[in-house]
């Protein structure tokens, strides 16, 4: 009986690390590029001081929403996925695990995210049927739309008027604004991303953003790091923020710049360097906004 135990234990613990691998345990930078923008929101719209719950809600949410979409996206790029150099080995393609069971874990952590949810006010559950939305469906519109990762932008984006939607019961236009900051950071590093799959996915009929700006794609990228730290900046103007704000946002300006130098030549290995440092980029905004609104009267 003891070896039943033994043999149990390890089948489940052994399955629990392919759904571990499947929703990207592994690799946080997806949830973090996911939380950033989110935690800008809900530090915006507290000037600072966030209710605990709220915080809680939206960084668990964060991380399960993220772990959703990762097992969406393998269901549905699962017969494509093999002929993709980086993707060939994922768990779903490489049959570890089954369609169904990847459809289980989406549902199981969408479920979980959204009875958190229910603990916020009603614009806010309103808003969350739209995020659940576009997390689901994110992963088709490479089939179709010429540029997916402003759709992606708007996905990873939508904790912004939600954040917003939970801390003061209303959407200002500056939260609009900083989601459109945040569609074109999305595509600025969205396309890094996407110019390490460039040659598997045109030969796979796929379309990306690096295949649709084609020879310009590293100057768009630079002109939608440009676009975006002007907007967060003309966040900073409504929100009157102080210069520690701006000193942030200069950071990040020299570490988008390090960003295009990376990928100038467009190889692989470069290129997803600089997609995997956007975290940095987006932490370091939210550090200079927490300097401010935390220290603010430090630097009147």
């Amino acid at each position: 009986m003891p070896g039943c135990y033994a043999v149990c234990f390890n089948k489940v613990t052994h399955k629990l690390g392919l759904y571990a691998q499947l929703v990207r345990l592994d690799k946080p930078i997806g949830t973090l590029l996911l939380l950033w923008p989110t935690l800008w929101a809900i530090f915006a719209a507290s000037q600072g001081q966030p209710d605990l719950h709220i915080m809680v809600v939206f960084v668990l949410g964060t991380f399960l929403m993220r772990a959703a979409g990762c097992a969406m996206n393998d269901y549905f790029d699962r017969d494509v996925d093999q002929f993709v150099k980086r993707t060939q080995n994922r768990v779903l393609t490489s049959g570890k695990i089954t369609p169904k069971e990847a459809l289980y874990v989406a549902a199981s952590l969408g479920a979980i995210a959204f009875l958190l949810v229910l603990t916020l006010n009603v614009l806010t559950i309103g808003l969350a049927f739209i995020g659940a939305f576009l997390a689901v469906t994110y992963p088709l519109f490479k089939r179709f739309f010429a540029i997916p990762q402003a759709y992606l932008g708007i996905a990873f984006g939508f904790g912004i008027p939600m954040g917003f939607a939970a801390v003061t019961g209303t959407i200002p236009l500056v939260a609009w604004i900083m989601l459109v900051a945040n569609i074109f950071w999305a595509m600025a590093y969205d396309t890094e991303y996407a110019m390490v799959d460039r040659d598997d996915d045109l030969k796979l009929g796929l379309k990306t953003s690096a295949i649709t700006f084609g020879q310009y794609d590293v100057t768009i990228v630079a002109l939608c790091y440009a676009i975006t730290l002007f907007l967060l900046a003309w966040c900073g103007h409504m929100l009157a923020y102080g210069w520690p704000y701006y000193a942030g946002l200069l950071i990040a300006a020299a570490i988008a710049v390090s960003h295009v130098v990376m990928i100038r030549h467009r190889e692989r290995d470069p290129c997803f360097r600089a997609f995997k440092n956007n975290n940095m980029l987006g932490g370091v905004i939210f550090l200079g906004q927490w300097v401010y609104l935390t220290f603010g009267s430090h630097f009147i």
